[in-house]
């Protein structure tokens, strides 16, 4: 492992499906749940909910290019949630649960306009993922920590995450940490 890593900042719904998802990768050293984009210093989790923060519900994903490319986390972002819904994912609706991707550097921003056009094939309506440029992150409260991990049973867990979790796995199983 290289002493070099970087920041990914990805919205797909609701941040205890990606965080539950993509903390299990090698080469990912942590997953944060939090909100990104919106005008309101310091959200709560009940404000974001209110629709009106401008915030969208993101991880945070501190990871090692040499292990994991940031290419790679992007694909894997595509195939674990709907991008093609605007501002929804399943029964999840509103402005907190739209698909984007904060990119962190030109570098990011040009792989992500890539991996998108590229995806675009994978998908019969258009990708509405939105590209933002890096923004403030606010860390979301410390009970939706490892959410997933700590709650499997609670019925989102188990109905939602959990059938997401166990495709991903299969899908990506050379890429799961040990």
């Amino acid at each position: 492992m290289t002493n070099q890593t970087e920041i990914a900042v990805l919205g797909s719904g609701c941040f205890w499906c990606s965080e539950a998802v993509f903390q299990q990768l090698q080469g990912v050293l942590s997953v944060q749940s939090g909100y990104c984009g919106g005008h309101v210093q310091n959200p709560s989790y009940e404000q974001v909910c209110g629709k009106d923060t401008g915030h969208i519900e993101v991880v945070r994903i501190e990871f090692d290019p040499a292990v994991i490319a940031y290419q790679d986390l992007l694909d894997i972002f595509f195939d674990t949630h709907d991008p093609t819904t605007p501002d929804r994912q399943g029964n999840d609706v509103g402005p907190q649960y739209a698909s984007a991707i904060f990119w962190q550097s030109d570098e990011q921003k040009q792989i992500a306009t890539q991996v998108i056009a590229a995806r675009q094939a994978d998908f019969a309506d258009p990708i509405v993922t939105k590209l933002l440029p890096a923004a403030q992150f606010w860390p979301a409260e410390s009970y939706h920590d490892d959410y997933f991990v700590q709650h499997p049973n609670q019925s989102y867990c188990a109905f939602v995450i959990s059938p997401k979790v166990e495709k991903f796995k299969k899908r990506y199983s050379d890429k799961l940490k040990s």
